[in-house]
C-alpha cells in the first residue's frame, strides 16, 4: 500500500503521525468545521474536486470516458461533483445512481442539479461498456457511514466490477468496507485509488480493508486535529513523526559502551533466528551485543559475526547470572527458542532483572497457558511482538478488530504490544496506539520477524523509549523491505538498515 499526497492534500511529514479516525469522529470534526462557518456544500465541492485532482495525478494521461456510481446520500453527492468536474475537463461522463434525481435532498440535491446530465439506474447493465477500456470508474456509492451488509442491485454491481479493465477510484472508502474495522460488509470493489478526506480511517489501514484501498490519498477539506473529540486517545499512522526525535544517533563523544550493550538469549535448535536478531540490533546502532547460549551452540554464533560476544548460559539460571552485570541495557528472549518451560523461565528471569526486554517467538508461546503471568510483568519497557497466531494463544478471550485487541492486550499486560502483520499495530499500556501503513508484502518471509525483534532490541538498548522504539523498529523494518523489493529474504534486511538510516539523516525534519 502507498500513502500519497497532492497539493490539495497533506505533505509527506504530515501523513506520518496523522490521527486514524472512526466514522463518528470524522462526523464530529465535520460538524465543528460547519460550526466555524464553512458551508457544508463548499466542503462537498472541495472533496469532489480533490478526487479529480488525485485522478489526474495518478493517471496523467486523461481518460476518454468515466462512469460515476452514485449512492443515495452525500457520498453520492460527492460523486456528482466529480462527474461535473470530469465533464468540464472534456471527459465523456456517465452517471448511474441508486435513486432518481428528485429523491436527493440537501447538498446532494444541489450537486445533482449542478451535474444536470443524464442519470442511469445503478444496476449491472450500467457497466456494459467497461470492457472497451480507457475508462475510469468512480465509486461514490457508500461512504464511511455504512453499517450493514451491501445487498441487492448494489451488491450485483460491485460483483460485476470485479475483473473490469477500468481502474476504480473510491470516494472516501471503497463501498462495502467498514470504515472503522476494515471488514468487508457483503461485497466491495478493489479500488486502484482511494481518496479520503481529513484523515485516514481505521478501515483504510486494517486488513482486509487495506487490500481494497491499496493507494490512499488523504485530501484536506479544512478540518483541524483539534476538531476531533478525545484526540489524545486516537491512534496515529506510524511513521517518522512519532519517533524521529527519539531515534538514538551517536555523537562524537559516544563509544561502544555508551551506545548500549544488548543481550540475546540463543539456543542450539534454531540459531539462525538469534543470528538474524543479533545482526539487526547491531546494524541499528547497539554498541555491543552478547549472545547467551549453551556451550554446544557456540560454533553457530562464532562463525557468523566476528563482532559478536558469545557467553555461556545454560537456561534461566545462566541468564540470570549474566544479567547481574549491570552493563547490559536490554534483552531479547524467544527468537529461535522452543516454547517450553525452560524458555518461559528465561523470560521470567530477564523480566525480573529490570532490564528493557523484547519477548518474541517461543518466549511468547511458552506462556500460552499462562497469560496471567505475562500480565504480571506490567512494564512499558517490556515489548511483546506476537504475530496473530501467537496473540490468539496469549489472549484467547480478546475479540474485535486488530486495533481493539492490541490496545486491550497492552492494557491487560501493562506492556508495549506489537501485533505483527501487513497491518502491524503498536500499543502502549498508556493507551497510545499506532497503525503501520506501509509494510511491503516482501516481508512475508521466514526470519523477518526475528529481524524486527532485533531492531527493537537495538533501539531499546540505546535508551529509546519503548513505544517509540517499537514504532521505529516497525517503520525501519518496512522501509528496508521496500528498499529491497522482490526476492527479499530475511538476511537482506539488516544490511539495508544503514542505507535507510542514511537517507533519514538527509531528510530535513522541518
Amino acid at each position: 500500500m502507498k500513502l500519497r499526497w497532492h497539493r490539495h492534500g497533506r505533505s509527506a511529514e504530515e501523513i506520518a503521525g496523522l490521527p486514524v479516525v472512526t466514522a463518528t469522529e470524522m462526523r464530529a470534526a465535520e460538524q465543528a468545521l460547519f460550526a466555524r462557518g464553512t458551508p457544508s456544500f463548499d466542503v462537498m465541492s472541495t472533496a469532489g474536486r480533490a478526487v479529480v485532482v488525485a485522478i489526474q495525478q495518478r493517471w496523467p494521461t486523461p481518460f476518454k470516458r468515466a462512469l460515476v456510481l452514485a449512492g443515495p446520500g452525500n457520498n453520492g453527492g460527492d460523486g456528482f461533483i466529480v462527474a461535473r468536474e470530469l465533464a468540464n475537463l472534456g471527459c465523456d461522463v456517465h452517471v448511474a445512481a441508486a435513486q432518481s434525481r428528485d429523491l436527493y435532498s440537501g447538498d446532494a440535491a444541489r450537486a445533482v442539479a449542478l451535474w444536470g446530465g443524464h442519470i442511469a439506474r445503478l444496476e449491472p447493465g450500467a457497466l456494459a461498456k467497461l470492457d472497451e477500456g480507457d475508462c475510469v470508474v468512480v465509486d461514490a456509492i457508500f461512504g464511511i457511514g455504512l453499517a450493514r451488509p451491501v445487498e441487492g442491485q448494489v451488491k450485483a454491481v460491485i460483483h460485476a466490477l470485479h475483473g473490469s479493465p477500468c481502474p476504480i477510484v473510491a470516494v472516501d472508502v471503497p463501498s462495502g468496507i467498514d470504515a472503522d474495522t476494515g471488514e468487508v460488509l457483503g461485497a466491495a470493489p478493489r479500488a486502484a485509488l482511494t481518496v479520503t478526506f481529513g484523515w485516514p480511517k481505521r478501515g483504510h489501514l486494517l486488513l482486509p480493508g487495506k487490500e481494497w484501498a491499496r493507494d490512499l490519498v488523504v485530501a484536506d477539506i479544512g478540518c483541524h486535529d483539534a476538531d476531533l473529540p478525545g484526540l489524545g486517545a486516537i491512534p496515529r499512522v506510524n511513521g517518522t513523526a512519532l519517533w524521529r526525535n527519539d531515534l538514538p544517533l551517536p555523537s562524537a563523544a559516544d563509544h561502544k559502551y555508551t551506545r548500549g550493550h544488548a543481550l540475546v538469549a540463543g539456543g542450539a535448535t534454531m540459531p539462525g533466528a538469534t543470528r538474524l536478531a543479533s545482526r539487526a540490533a547491531r546494524r541499528i546502532g547497539a554498541g555491543m551485543l552478547t549472545v547467551a547460549a549453551p556451550r554446544e551452540a557456540h560454533p553457530f554464533y562464532l562463525i557468523d559475526q566476528p563482532g559478536l560476544i558469545v557467553r555461556e548460559a545454560a537456561g534461566a539460571a545462566g541468564l540470570k547470572t549474566l544479567l547481574e552485570d549491570r552493563r547490559f541495557t536490554a534483552t531479547l528472549v524467544g527468537s529461535g527458542l522452543p516454547a517450553d518451560s525452560d524458555t518461559r523461565a528465561m523470560v521470567e528471569a530477564a523480566a525480573a532483572s529490570g532490564r528493557a526486554l523484547v519477548i518474541d517467538g517461543g518466549g511468547l508461546t511458552a506462556f500460552a497457558d499462562a497469560g496471567d503471568v505475562l500480565a504480571g510483568f506490567g512494564r512499558a519497557d517490556i515489548i511483546l511482538t506476537p504475530h496473530e497466531g501467537e496473540f490468539a494463544r496469549l489472549f484467547p478471550s480478546l475479540k474485535g478488530d486488530k486495533l481493539v485487541r492490541t490496545r486491550e492486550a497492552a492494557r491487560i499486560a501493562g506492556c508495549t504490544v506489537v501485533v505483527k502483520g501487513a497491518d502491524t499495530v503498536i500499543a502502549g499500556p498508556d493507551g497510545r496506539t499506532a497503525i503501520n501503513a506501509d509494510a511491503p508484502a516482501w516481508l512475508a518471509t521466514a526470519g523477518s520477524g526475528d529481524v524486527l525483534a532485533g531492531l527493537i532490541l537495538g533501539l531499546l538498548g540505546q535508551g529509546m523509549p519503548a513505544f517509540e522504539a517499537a514504532a521505529a523498529g516497525v517503520s525501519l523494518h518496512g522501509m528496508a523491505g521496500a528498499a529491497f523489493g522482490p526476492g527479499l529474504i530475511a538476511e537482506d534486511l539488516p544490511e539495508l538498515i544503514p542505507e535507510v538510516l542514511r537517507l533519514l539523516s538527509e531528510v530535513d525534519p522541518e
